[in-house]
């Protein structure tokens, strides 16, 4: 008896840990960026606690040599202003000593005079009114120069030439002080035009102007900070410090191009402008009503709970029974230990749900819960009120132009027998009922922005001469991306070397580069080993924050003002390995990581310094002040992966090679366990991952896994005529992906000569996708750790979207695979050069001299005699 009741507790538990939603969601909001305190906090690692205080001694002996009292409260406007002209006169000495002095005295301005205030909101008001008049009197700019010199002195050829080994905090102290400034500034314009505050309207306007045009070396800040990240991954500068880095990079991508509001605007203005209507939905606005949780029972569970005899049976033939059940299943089961727990149950794990449990109100939870300053949000849970009762999906269906025009050669080539080219109209001899269809395609026919710009590049390069193009608008995302254009392979592999150095799945040993050169002290303690430890994991939380927003911002902006901007990126990053590089980083166990409680809110800035200090001794400080019953969870954890799964939808969207890397890589099972995060959104991204492979796996996986293909149902769009959950649509087949991959690199190669060529040629003959970084010693992959001659994939019907590259089994890829974590291949070096690939632009074909031969000119004449003109064309059979 008492083993039937555990065996129905287990049972129980095991249906209604995600049916019933036992757990409440998690009730993280996605933003562009989390509070200000916590964004300020996360500038600064605590291994720099005492670095702050030298920031107060550095103003004290400043005001005693301007003979002022150490009290910036007591000074009027005016001396304000007048000590801080001094202190920008001193920023230009030639002595480093005195320089830094005067910047470390602006900097403890940008934290708000905390030596004097008693509380935290006292700092951020004085430092909200600091920033005013340090950006007025053009602190900013002055930074920009301190940064070039930084940085001119660290890439000097006699600095180059002593390697540098152990690289500590030490060696990165007047960059830090630098950066923060510059961080500050930015975050602090960020968040006040944000809120919408007139003291910084036209200071904000000023600002976004500034960072979106070139300084006066002609390099744009962001293109300046990507530098930075490229001679760090090189080995150039490794006492750069990476962390602020990347933060500042955010910040001014995030503040010069907008954020997802803006992108908003952006894409339903160019829509109108091409005449097309602007979009309603929005993502981020329809998951804040969507409920984390699987989906509801089908009528054969129920039945199954009717029959016990009838259910043990259909157990075991293996069915999925919530969404996070692992793989691999147990096909052993009989039907005497199955019957028991199952008769018992009652049912309450598989009654069938309305579906409207996939749907809720939206509860900000910053408008009913405080969140004191550096402190974790803390999560309440949802108010238990009815569920609105909704009948229908939370998306409208959508249809492509390509989709109708297959629906219509199908109908034709099955009712009549002939198919007509180019004919999107004619419905002559087709029944009524695909009259209807059609009618009803066209009605949820969706044209992206995306098409009317192919369709407006396809026009030009067949008519380059009467075909008008459109005047380039100068926008910042335009300027932006002239401004990387020619390096932007090496960037993108850049950062996604610091990405993989940063994810918490990374081996030692593969990391090529120290990303820790800003956190770890000269002296490792003894003592705080414990301290350091979470601060060591807290700069890689933040690393992977900052750079996968980077990257989503980039293809996001780029989308939208041309899609060969993003398909220029998209390739590039897929070459880099990215794909497999974020399957490795879901490869964890993402729950743990989601709740992760790398933060001591003591230790935060500006709680470290403000009123009076606790003793930190053993076991006296707190990772986190979670409560029973409220779920704990990591804003930047959270945040990060989404972002990653954003980033890999973008990459892998309508692009069949890259699914089949998807498949060829395994990651069904990996996206699965990350299922188990209760987020809508986080889950929506990974539904639609799932959906784009899921023709490609079989139908024993779709019959293993009816939970998740009922989930997809209710929570992805539907796609009209898309077969995806059968796998009997021609796009199932094994076409030749490599001509797929290197047909779009010849058309984003086109687009970028014809409008930028001198960037492009500068592109090419550095040798594209970094081969051209060969400083990086990356040969094209990520870390070293990703490529290796003849890594070959899966089997021969399943290309892999690389151009010249094939799909088998063996070489010495099983290495790189086990060191990623995932069962599968990577592209290696071979893939990246391959002739085959480089003449579609990967090594600038355009700009390659071609020798002709001496017998070829000596007889030229006669060749053209004979070939061309005494031969006659037959044009009709041409």
């Amino acid at each position: 008896m008492m083993l039937s009741s555990i065996n129905n507790s287990f049972e129980q538990d095991t249906h209604d840990v995600d049916g019933n939603c036992d757990g409440p969601d998690l009730d993280f909001v996605y933003a562009d960026v989390d509070s200000y305190q916590n964004e300020i906090a996360e500038l600064y690692s605590y291994t720099e606690f005492n670095e702050l205080q030298q920031n107060v001694k550095a103003f004290e002996d400043q005001m005693e040599m301007y003979d002022l009292p150490p009290n910036w409260q007591k000074q009027n406007a005016s001396s304000q202003r007048s000590i801080i002209m001094k202190l920008i006169d001193q920023l230009e000495v030639s002595s480093r000593a005195f320089r830094m002095q005067a910047a470390r005295c602006i900097l403890y301005l940008a934290q708000g005079c905390w030596a004097e205030v008693q509380s935290d909101e006292e700092q951020h008001q004085i430092t909200r009114d600091n920033i005013i008049v340090l950006y007025e009197l053009g602190v900013f700019s002055s930074f920009i120069d301190l940064l070039n010199m930084e940085i001119e002195s660290a890439c000097s050829p006699d600095i180059v030439a002593v390697k540098i080994t152990n690289v500590t905090l030490v060696d990165s102290t007047d960059l830090r002080v630098i950066l923060s400034v510059l961080y500050i500034i930015t975050e602090t314009i960020r968040d006040e035009y944000d809120k919408g505050s007139e003291d910084y309207k036209n200071i904000a306007e000023a600002f976004i102007q500034e960072i979106n045009s070139p300084l006066p070396d002609g390099e744009l800040l962001a293109v300046k900070l990507l530098g930075m990240i490229t001679r760090f991954c090189s080995g150039a500068a490794p006492h750069f410090p990476m962390k602020k880095v990347v933060l500042l990079l955010w910040k001014i991508t995030l503040l010069g191009l907008g954020g997802m509001e803006k992108l908003k605007d952006i894409k339903n203005e160019y829509r109108i402008k091409a005449g097309l209507e602007p979009v309603t939905e929005d993502t981020l606005e329809v998951t804040k009503n969507m409920r984390a949780s699987s989906p509801p029972a089908t009528a054969t569970d129920i039945l199954d709970n009717q029959n016990p005899k009838r259910n043990a049976f259909r157990r075991s033939l293996m069915k999925q029974r919530f969404l996070d059940e692992q793989e691999q299943m147990d096909m052993e089961l009989t039907a005497g230990n199955e019957s028991g727990p199952s008769g018992n149950n009652g049912g309450n794990g598989n009654q069938e749900e309305d579906i409207s449990q996939f749907y809720r109100q939206f509860e900000d939870p910053s408008a009913n819960t405080a969140n004191p300053n550096n402190q974790p949000s803390f999560t309440q849970p949802p108010p238990v009120l009815p569920a609105p009762v909704t009948t229908r999906l939370p998306w409208t269906p959508k249809v492509r132009q390509k989709d109708i025009d297959q629906f219509l050669d199908i109908s034709r080539n099955k009712f009549i027998g002939y198919s007509l080219i180019d004919d999107h109209e004619s419905l002559a001899g087709l029944p009524q009922p695909i009259h209807e269809g059609v009618q009803t395609l066209r009605r949820h026919m969706y044209v992206s922005l995306a098409d009317v710009q192919i369709k407006k590049e396809e026009e030009i390069a067949r008519n380059p001469i009467s075909t008008q193009e459109d005047e380039i608008p100068l926008n910042p995302a335009e300027v932006l991306y002239q401004a990387i254009l020619p390096n932007l392979p090496q960037y993108m592999i850049a950062l996604l070397k610091v990405l993989l150095a940063a994810s918490p799945t990374s081996k030692s040993k593969t990391e090529s580069i120290n990303i820790m050169a800003d956190v770890l002290p000269k002296k490792m303690p003894i003592t705080d080993s414990q301290k350091l430890t979470v601060d060591m994991s807290r700069h890689k939380e933040i690393i992977v924050k900052a750079v996968s927003a980077i990257i989503l911002l980039y293809l996001k902006h780029f989308k939208i003002n041309h899609i060969y901007q993003f398909e220029f990126m998209s390739q590039h990053l897929v070459f880099a390995n990215c794909i497999p590089l974020v399957l490795k980083f879901f490869n964890q166990t993402i729950t743990e990581y989601v709740g992760m409680k790398n933060t001591i809110p003591l230790l935060d800035f500006p709680s470290c310094v403000i009123g009076e200090q606790p003793d930190l001794s053993g076991e006296s400080f707190v990772y986190s002040g979670e409560v029973a019953d409220k779920p704990y969870y990591s804003w930047r954890n959270v945040f990060s992966c989404i972002n990653l799964l954003r980033i890999l939808n973008k990459l892998i969207k309508w692009k069949h090679s890259r699914v089949m890397m998807l498949v060829v890589f395994k990651s069904a099972p990996i996206l699965k366990k990350t299922l188990k995060v209760r987020h809508a959104m986080m889950q929506l991204y990974v539904l639609k991952l799932l959906k784009m492979q899921t023709k490609y796996l079989g139908r024993q996986w779709r019959k293993s896994n009816m939970k998740t293909m009922s989930a997809i149902y209710a929570k992805v769009r539907h796609r009209l005529n898309d077969d995806w959950a059968f796998g009997n649509d021609l796009e199932s087949r094994p076409w030749d992906f490599q001509a797929e991959e290197c047909t779009l690199r010849a058309c984003v190669d086109r687009f970028n000569l014809r409008r930028y060529p001198e960037a492009t040629q500068k592109c090419g003959a550095g040798g594209n996708n970094g081969n051209s970084g060969n400083s990086d010693n990356s040969g094209g992959n990520i870390g070293g750790s990703t490529g290796g001659g003849g890594n070959n994939m899966g089997g021969g019907n399943d290309g892999n979207g690389f151009c010249g590259a094939s799909i088998g089994g063996g070489g010495n890829g099983h290495a790189q695979l086990n060191d990623y974590g995932v069962e599968g291949g990577f592209p290696s070096d071979e893939i990246l050069s391959h002739s085959d690939f480089a003449f579609f632009g990967h090594s600038g074909w355009w700009d390659r001299k071609v020798e002709l031969t001496d017998y070829f000119k000596e007889n030229y004449a006669v060749w053209l005699e004979e070939e061309v003109y005494n031969n006659q064309i037959d044009w009709d059979a041409l």
